[in-house]
C-alpha cells in the first residue's frame, strides 16, 4: 500500500527575489543540476516581493517544471522577512538561503548539506573571509564596506563572514527565532538570536552580479547599524553560555571528505 505521507526533501532553499527575471531561470537550472549530480533531494522556495519586471510570474512558470513553491508578497517587505517567510513554507529539516543573481555558486550547496549532515552542525555558513574564500569583480569600496560590516559583528559571533547571505540552518532552530531586522543581515540575526550550539564556516568565492542592480543602499547600511545596536543589547541582556563550538573547514578538508548521499 502506497504511503499517503508527503515526500520530505533533504534541503529547502529559499530564493528571495525582486526584479530578478533575467537570472532566475539560470539559477534554478544550476541549483537542480548541482543537487541532482550529488543525489541531493532539494526543493526551492521563491519569495517574490511583487517584482515589477514579472519575476513572480516567471517563478510560477518554473514551478510547473521543477520542485518549486512560490510565495507572492504585496511589495518590498525586506530581505530578512522574505527569508523567514520562506523558511515557514519549507518542508525539509535543513533550510538555507541563496541569492537570485548567481553571486553564490549553486554547486556549493551539496557540500554545505553534506557538512551539516556529517558534523551535526546547527548552521553552515559559506564564507568569503576564511582561507580559500574570496570575492571576484567587486569594487574596492564594496569590499571595504563588507569587511567593515563583518568586523563590527566580531563581538557578537566568531563567524568571519557574519554578513553572508549564503548559509544553511536547521529548520527547528530558525523557527524558534523572532527577528527584529528586516534588512540584509539575516544570517547575523539568526546566529545571535538563534543561539546555535555548533557553527561551521566553509570557504566559497563570491562573484558580483553580472546583471541587474545591487540591492545595497544607504538605507540598508544605516539599518545594519541599528541592527548591530539591537543585537549587542540583546547579548548583554541574554549572556551566551560558555558552551558551543565554532569551526572553519578548509577547501582541502572539504575535498577529502566524501559527500553524504
Amino acid at each position: 500500500m502506497a504511503s499517503s505521507l508527503p515526500h520530505v526533501p533533504a534541503l529547502s532553499i529559499v530564493v528571495p527575489t525582486y526584479n530578478e527575471r533575467e537570472r532566475l531561470p539560470d539559477l534554478v537550472a544550476a541549483i537542480f543540476r548541482a543537487c541532482e549530480a550529488e543525489q541531493l533531494d532539494a526543493e526551492l522556495i521563491i519569495v517574490d516581493d511583487n517584482s515589477p519586471d514579472g519575476t513572480g510570474a516567471l517563478a510560477d512558470g518554473l514551478a510547473a517544471r521543477h520542485r518549486i513553491r512560490v510565495l507572492h508578497r504585496p511589495g518590498k517587505l525586506g530581505l530578512g522577512t522574505a527569508v523567514i517567510a520562506g523558511f515557514e513554507l519549507a518542508g525539509a529539516p535543513i533550510v538555507g538561503v541563496i541569492d537570485a543573481d548567481l553571486s553564490h555558486p549553486p554547486d556549493v550547496l551539496p557540500r554545505m548539506t553534506a557538512v551539516m549532515q556529517q558534523t551535526g552542525a546547527d548552521v553552515v555558513v559559506a564564507s568569503r573571509y576564511v582561507p580559500g574564500g574570496g570575492v571576484r569583480n567587486w569594487p574596492l569600496s564594496r569590499r571595504m564596506m563588507s569587511k567593515a560590516a563583518c568586523l563590527a559583528a566580531r563581538g557578537l559571533t566568531p563567524v568571519r563572514d557574519a554578513a553572508s547571505g549564503f548559509f544553511l540552518i536547521r529548520r527547528e532552530l530558525a523557527a524558534g527565532v523572532k527577528i527584529s531586522a528586516g534588512g540584509f543581515k539575516i544570517c547575523l540575526e539568526l546566529l545571535v538570536r538563534g543561539r546555535p550550539e555548533r557553527v561551521i564556516e566553509i570557504p566559497y568565492v563570491f562573484e558580483d552580479r553580472a546583471a541587474g542592480e545591487s540591492k545595497m543602499s544607504l538605507k540598508e547600511a544605516l539599518g545594519y547599524l541599528v541592527q548591530l545596536r539591537d543585537l549587542y543589547r540583546f547579548t548583554r541582556a541574554n549572556p551566551r553560555p560558555a558552551t558551543g563550538e565554532y569551526r572553519q573547514l578548509t577547501a582541502e578538508q572539504l575535498q577529502r571528505e566524501p559527500l553524504v548521499r
